[in-house]
């Protein structure tokens, strides 16, 4: 198989071909049809996550069909149309078994713990539990935009902020995340202020539902959004990833608002505005992707046109153009989403 192979950290990549993988006994191996470009591949790119160990595969986010299968798996068969969260859990502990694999203390993640989907083909532990079929109305390359940021977006909104109708929600940053928190609050009834630093992040913010825009290099967001909102949001969300995003996140919301945090903070010792989380009494939120037993609510809604990822795709890349774009991910402005198709060049 062809894939994009990382031998050190913050160095090159290449697209080497490399040996197939073989499914385990309770897994199976997907060839990948579409997978997605996060930032989240690009932390691990620069070594952030201590999961990984080179050489490596990046890429969390896939979908495609399952090309090998191991003996131990019943509920799936080759041909099958699948993707997979990027948190897989181990099915068996307290968390899985209440359907909270997201937080499963012994999680594997393709692309962080085991190689990834940028590849041809990847394998897949735990199948029966962690793999979800792709309905016939939902694309390839929408299915591969869940697996970490619209999902992400949907379990931080719905299932943890438990957004409601005619709420304020403030988003900062209009990358993959941001545009995504826009499009699910909108389809839940709430009113959106978006925030970035970019012109065309903003407009495409626009195009997807945001109420109000603001330019942070331009104006003071925090204050822009207490005035639009009349007092605050009730919903937060850093869709960034940084001390200063996470704090202005933090102090555009109403007394007792919620703050969901999912852009990734590479410091755990961030220094957040907890005089404001005590006097206003604030709920703080983290989202850690959804679990495979949550996605069925959320693929009918794409099913239905209630919700749209593949509207957040901009381009569909090969593998060779990823190599080199990986690298420089942090660098460039966020406006929507790439998809990397392993059969391109």
């Amino acid at each position: 198989m062809r894939a994009i192979y990382l031998e050190q950290f913050n160095k090159p990549l290449q697209v080497l071909d490399l040996p197939d993988p073989t499914p385990n006994a309770d897994g199976v191996v997907i060839r990948v049809e579409a997978t997605g470009m996060c930032r989240s591949d690009w932390h691990a790119w620069a070594g952030h996550d201590s999961d990984i160990r080179l050489p490596h595969i990046p890429g969390h986010e896939l979908a495609g069909t399952i090309a090998a299968i191991g003996n131990n798996v019943r509920n799936f068969a080759i041909g099958d149309r699948v993707t997979v969260p990027f948190v897989c859990g181990c099915g068996k502990c307290e968390f899985c078994l209440r359907g909270q694999a997201q937080v499963c203390p012994t999680q594997t993640q393709p692309g962080f713990s085991d190689w990834g989907s940028y590849a041809q083909l990847v394998a897949i532990h735990n199948a029966d539990f962690n793999l979800i079929r792709i309905p016939d109305g939902v694309s390839t390359i929408a299915a591969a935009s869940l697996g970490c940021r619209f999902a992400t977006a949907y379990r931080g909104l719905v299932g943890r902020a438990k957004i409601q109708p005619d709420e304020w929600v403030a988003v900062i940053g209009c990358g993959g995340v941001g545009l995504s928190v826009i499009m699910i609050a909108k389809a839940f009834g709430a009113k959106v202020v978006a925030v970035d630093v970019g012109e065309a992040s903003l407009d495409r913010a626009q195009e997807v539902g945001a109420d109000f825009t603001i330019n942070a290099r331009e104006t003071n967001a925090v204050a822009a959004i207490l005035e639009i909102t009349l007092d605050g949001a009730h919903v937060s969300v850093d869709a960034v990833g940084s001390e200063a995003t996470a704090n202005q996140a933090i102090l555009s919301l109403r007394r007792q608002g919620r703050h969901v945090q999912i852009g990734l903070l590479t410091d755990d010792r961030t220094q957040i505005a907890m005089g404001r989380v005590i006097s206003y009494e604030l709920d703080l939120l983290g989202s850690h992707g959804m679990a495979a037993v949550d996605y069925p609510e959320m693929l009918a809604l794409i099913e239905e046109g209630k919700l749209r990822p593949d509207l957040l795709v901009d381009r569909v890349i090969g593998l060779e153009e990823a190599s080199l774009e990986l690298p420089t991910l942090d660098q460039r402005p966020a406006v929507g989403m790439t998809i990397i198709d392993p059969a391109l060049p």
